[in-house]
């Protein structure tokens, strides 16, 4: 990496672009009424992914940027999956009939908190009130911390199929810097678990940017978890923001990597994951080359979506739980932000949107240009501006930001065919900013570039 680029452009606060435009761009001019006259004209054969988010952990997670908050009791995490049977049948009451549906995914928080009874009644509800394909993709995210082997069970019996492990780093200086200390044997029983049921899709997800992390203490904390060889690693900066989430307040500053160790550990971590048979995918994910998503990033399928890179392809997303953002072709949407209000949308037999985005033209063009960048480090604006209606030369003069990157050798421009150079693809946040009509409002909401 070349110091003055990261002089120039790390420090920088950018959108990740899991959607576009972003979530500081939603309004409450979309509400209740809004998402129900969208949801009614879902096309009849349409196949749509769910995702509901949990949004309770049994401890903070210091580095967390996730919308979560501690219990220590059951009933609060029984009383909230109630309230999610209650949403999808209201939500399934709009669409008026049992939509396909190809991929389901458990966020949180730790959606594994709750009983293993409560997760099969889930299971449940979705498959009543929406046709879950066989062969769809039904993934949650995991603490192994608190896993237990009956919930293990109940995973295999509602038919979860993908698992991502919360592992971040196994460097007990870092843990304990983090508040999440963890064990490799937790780790590793929780793997070799859900293995044993059936759960054949593992993924583990690592962050660098972490307080008193080195280079040293990443690249250990990656041998330890290829010895466990799960199909997928998302690897992930730490985004450093106590103004908005105040528990990070307890992470001391001086602690924190600067940019350019940053990019030294990110380098590091994706070299060895390399050179391990790991095939880079994007900006922060690697897979085993017969991976179904190292598949789709040969072959130009990938795609990003809130949970980041994806292999799913539907324009529908029906979000489900407190703060949960779903996209329909019309726009976005996102629900009551606090459990309370959220429950209470829900006991009141009413839609819990709270604000959402509706998508104009230039919206649709700009997003698939930036997912392009995104996903390819490459994008060939003429044949997309077409199918817009929109010339590509005009879209290219309504990128200023764009002239900068090239200048700097970071993005080489042919024609209307722009690609981010090798070296420079720590970097494809800011070249996808550069189509972003949105940015300025916006910056101070955002992770810094590198």
């Amino acid at each position: 990496m070349r110091p003055d680029l990261a002089a120039c452009y790390g420090q920088e606060r950018l959108p990740r672009y899991t959607s576009y435009p972003t979530a500081p761009h939603f309004s409450a001019a979309i509400g209740p009424g809004k998402y129900a006259e969208w949801l009614k004209a879902i096309p009849q054969h349409a196949t749509a992914s769910l995702y509901l988010h949990v949004p309770y952990c049994r401890s903070m997670c210091w580095y967390c940027g996730c919308n979560t908050s501690v219990v220590r009791r059951d009933d609060p995490i029984a009383v909230y999956a109630s309230a999610l049977r209650c949403e999808i049948d209201l939500v399934s009451r709009q669409i008026d009939r049992r939509i396909k549906v190809d991929h389901i995914h458990f966020g949180g928080g730790t959606p594994t908190i709750m009983a293993p009874e409560t997760f099969n009644d889930l299971m449940g509800s979705i498959r009543q009130a929406f046709f879950v394909l066989p062969s769809a993709e039904i993934a949650i995210e995991i603490d192994p911390r608190t896993l237990t082997g009956e919930m293990i069970d109940a995973l295999a019996f509602g038919g979860v199929n993908r698992a991502s492990l919360g592992v971040q780093s196994f460097d007990p200086v870092v843990q304990r810097a983090i508040n999440r200390v963890q064990s490799f044997e937790e780790t590793a029983a929780a793997t070799e678990g859900l293995r044993r049921v059936g759960v054949t899709g593992v993924n583990f997800d690592l962050i660098y940017g972490l307080p008193h992390q080195t280079v040293a203490s990443c690249l250990d904390t990656v041998r330890r978890c290829i010895e466990l060889r799960p199909d997928r690693f998302s690897v992930f900066g730490y985004a450093h923001v106590p103004t908005f989430k105040t528990h990070q307040r307890k992470i001391d500053d001086a602690s924190l990597p600067d940019s350019l160790e940053r990019h030294h550990q990110s380098e590091a971590i994706a070299a060895a994951l390399k050179a391990a048979g790991y095939v880079q995918i994007g900006l922060d994910h690697f897979a085993l080359p017969d991976d179904e998503m190292a598949v789709a990033f040969r072959e130009g399928r990938l795609r990003r979506n809130f949970q980041g890179y994806t292999t799913d392809d539907s324009n529908i997303l029906l979000g489900f739980g407190a703060s949960a953002i779903g996209r329909l072709p019309q726009g976005y949407v996102q629900n009551e932000v606090g459990t309370r209000a959220y429950e209470k949308a829900i006991a009141d037999d009413r839609l819990a949107t709270v604000k959402g985005y509706a998508l104009t033209d230039d919206d649709r063009l700009r997003a698939e240009i930036i997912e392009r960048i995104m996903c390819d480090f490459s994008v060939d604006l003429d044949p997309i501006c077409a199918r817009h209606g929109f010339p590509a030369e005009a879209m290219l003069q309504s990128a200023p930001r764009l002239q900068d990157l090239i200048s700097d050798g970071i993005v080489e421009l042919d024609g209307t065919s722009l690609a981010v150079t090798d070296d420079s693809r720590f970097l494809v946040r800011s070249v996808a900013a550069a189509f972003d009509a949105h940015l300025d409002g916006s910056k101070q909401l955002h992770s810094r570039a590198v």
